[in-house]
């Protein structure tokens, strides 16, 4: 199972970071096209020249995937429990070489890879709450990997929503002038009407205004909230959850002192965003934030966690075990995660500490190992 986590209100206060940022990446799932997203990404010195790295994974896959792109390796490799709690430049890579993972013929989910990927991100995540690091970047995970592990996890979402005491996190999402938070993620759509509450369409719009204020400088970022049906209800002829939820959601947000707008139709609201009279757009559902920045930027947009006191970005796709291992994925999205990540952890130094979380909740406990497996994508 996974390395344990320390508990955040137990760590000793932390010295002010100098210098370029110091980023924790996780390869993810080693069958996946973590390892090779993650090299060419870092193969860029635009790229690298933003911060210091440390790479939590398997050197022999990322060796192997430099090998496939002919890119000399420009790390120095070191066991993962000897890695030092200071690295002026460069990058190191974290080598978790007591597990055996043939990843140059394992396309495809397994225990194993779920396993690796967990203690990847444990790792990660330890370096963060030790004030070693001061983000992480997360290559791609399997669902069904970390359930074929033993994981109830979903992703990496919930997991640091478990290990940060809260289950009120957010996902949102950066392409091109566009920002997107979700109130909904992976729900079926004739299932979200049981789900769909206030609090609900709250929680993306205080988190998204407080990230722009915070983390990206914005002093004070204006977010628009889509409608959930046709014509944002049309007043009510097409569905009433925009007066009876949204709405007030929307209220809630302007009394905590937040400029908010809406609810509007979701097939106009885009393009105002895009041409730049909002900050942010919160959607209600996975495909209607989603669309829009698939579109203008499918390769390159990356994804962050709101919600909890740490940066974290990733790349917003999956782990293509379809392609691994034949040098046919682009970094852009790695690419975009790392810039974000390295931004957002120098903006950070200036601010004062975030709140602490609430306690964990027992439901997002890891379970028992399963045969079963969840065949949807990586969060």
């Amino acid at each position: 199972m996974s390395d344990p986590t320390p508990n955040p209100a137990s760590l000793p206060p932390r010295a002010k970071p100098k210098g370029k940022p110091l980023i924790g990446i996780t390869m993810g799932d080693p069958a996946g096209i973590g390892a090779e997203v993650t090299v060419k990404a870092l193969a860029d010195p635009e790229i690298r020249q933003l911060g210091r790295f440390i790479i939590y994974g398997l050197n022999e896959a990322l060796e192997y995937a430099a090998d496939l792109a002919e890119i000399s390796p420009y790390w120095f490799r070191l066991p993962h429990e000897v890695v030092p709690p200071s690295i002026e430049s460069g990058v190191i890579v974290a080598d978790f070489d007591d597990i055996s993972f043939p990843a140059m013929q394992m396309h495809g989910p397994s225990a194993e890879g779920g396993a690796a990927s967990m203690r990847f991100l444990d790792a990660a995540i330890h370096g963060v709450l030790q004030g070693q690091t001061e983000a992480i970047v997360t290559a791609p995970i399997s669902k069904e990997s970390w359930h074929l592990a033993g994981y109830r996890f979903p992703g990496h979402t919930e997991k640091l929503g478990y290990t940060f005491r809260t289950r009120k996190v957010t996902m949102m999402f950066i392409g091109g002038k566009l920002r997107v938070a979700l109130a909904s993620i992976h729900e079926p759509l004739f299932d979200l009407r049981n789900s769909f509450t206030i609090g609900r369409v709250f929680t993306p719009i205080d988190h998204m205004a407080e990230a722009l204020s915070r983390w990206f400088g914005i002093e004070h970022p204006r977010i628009a909230v889509c409608g959930l049906n046709p014509h944002a209800g049309e007043g009510g002829l097409f569905g009433d959850e925009e007066q009876r939820i949204i709405q007030p959601a929307i209220t809630m947000a302007r009394e905590a002192g937040w400029f908010v707008e809406g609810p509007f139709p979701a097939d106009t609201l885009f393009r105002k965003a895009l041409e730049g009279r909002y900050d942010g757009v919160v959607a209600m559902y996975h495909d209607q934030g989603l669309i829009p920045i698939k579109l203008v930027a499918f390769e390159s947009s990356c994804q962050m966690t709101l919600g909890i006191p740490m940066v974290r970005t990733s790349v917003d796709h999956g782990t293509a075990f379809d392609i691994a291992g034949q040098n046919l994925a682009c970094p852009e999205s790695m690419k975009t995660a790392i810039r974000v990540a390295c931004d957002v952890a120098l903006r950070n130094r200036e601010l004062p500490p975030p709140r602490l979380p609430d306690e964990p909740d027992e439901a997002l406990q890891p379970l028992a190992p399963s045969a079963e497996g969840d065949e949807s994508g990586e969060v």
